[in-house]
């Protein structure tokens, strides 16, 4: 990499915008950035050049049409880097819950001419398609990661992403455990942190915005909660088959309440 001015990009696939918005939320950092680096594509922010080689490329958004295959088969092409930002580009986003169901009747339902959307039929993480060099999950990305993953780079250095659970940064916060004290279905011990517990530390239940940890008992978690909490099966699915329904750890949680058998479960 070319470190005297390094190009950067910011491409968007399926997906709300939220961690582009993000992104720019970084307010004086990203004027900083900008002039450390050329930021070539990033239409948020006023670049527009979806062809551009560059050093680092940042991808948000699931794959979910065939057009999305091709461009994101280009952006690994063109960029040394690719890093993933949020639950949509990393498990697919909260779209992917269609992934459960035939595309085609809820296509039929809400369009006029289904016929002229084209669309794939599931929504996949930017990883099943292309070699991702790093991922940094969240329902929106957190800023902050964003701006050490490029500092890192910039230092040529990897970016080291935490990868402790939401449980942990509540220690670190001093937070009263909702899951135990309040009886709230919580998702955060088996949710990795990067939000800084701010849903437990308003005294709410974690929803598992970042994704599981590394090697999270899942199964364990539903079980308290149907035990402890009073949540039926199906409730208990819906916790892990949301923001990151595709990723594994979540995806096999959520199907095993729901009674769906699993092939080559481990």
């Amino acid at each position: 990499m070319d470190f005297t001015k390094p190009r950067l990009a910011v491409h968007k696939f399926t997906s709300c915008d939220g961690c582009q918005l993000a992104f720019l939320n970084s307010g004086e950092a990203l004027i900083t950035l900008s002039g450390l680096m050329d930021i070539v594509h990033f239409s948020e922010f006023g670049m527009v050049d979806p062809g551009a080689k560059v050093d680092i490329a940042f991808v948000e958004g699931s794959i979910s049409t065939p057009d999305e295959e091709k461009r994101i088969r280009q952006v690994r092409e063109n960029s040394t880097y690719v890093i993933t930002i949020g639950a949509c580009a990393t498990a697919g986003g909260i779209q992917a819950l269609r992934n459960f169901a035939s595309h085609k009747e809820w296509m039929a339902a809400v369009y006029a001419a289904p016929g002229t959307i084209q669309a794939l039929e599931n929504s996949t993480a930017i990883s099943h398609h292309i070699r991702v060099d790093w991922e940094l999950w969240g329902c929106p990305v957190n800023t902050g990661q964003v701006m050490e993953a490029i500092r890192s780079l910039l230092s040529r250095a990897s970016p080291r992403i935490k990868h402790d659970s939401v449980c942990i940064e509540c220690k670190r916060n001093g937070n009263v455990c909702v899951l135990v004290a309040k009886n709230q279905p919580c998702m955060g011990p088996v949710t990795q942190t990067g939000c800084g517990a701010l849903c437990p530390s308003v005294g709410r239940a974690c929803y598992g915005c970042y994704g599981p940890h590394e090697n999270p008992n899942t199964k364990s978690l539903g079980r308290w909660f149907e035990q402890y909490e009073g949540l039926s099966k199906d409730a208990i699915a819906a916790r892990f088959l949301h923001i990151n329904n595709q990723a594994p750890a979540f995806n096999q949680a959520g199907q095993y309440f729901k009674g769906i058998k699993i092939i080559n479960e481990s």
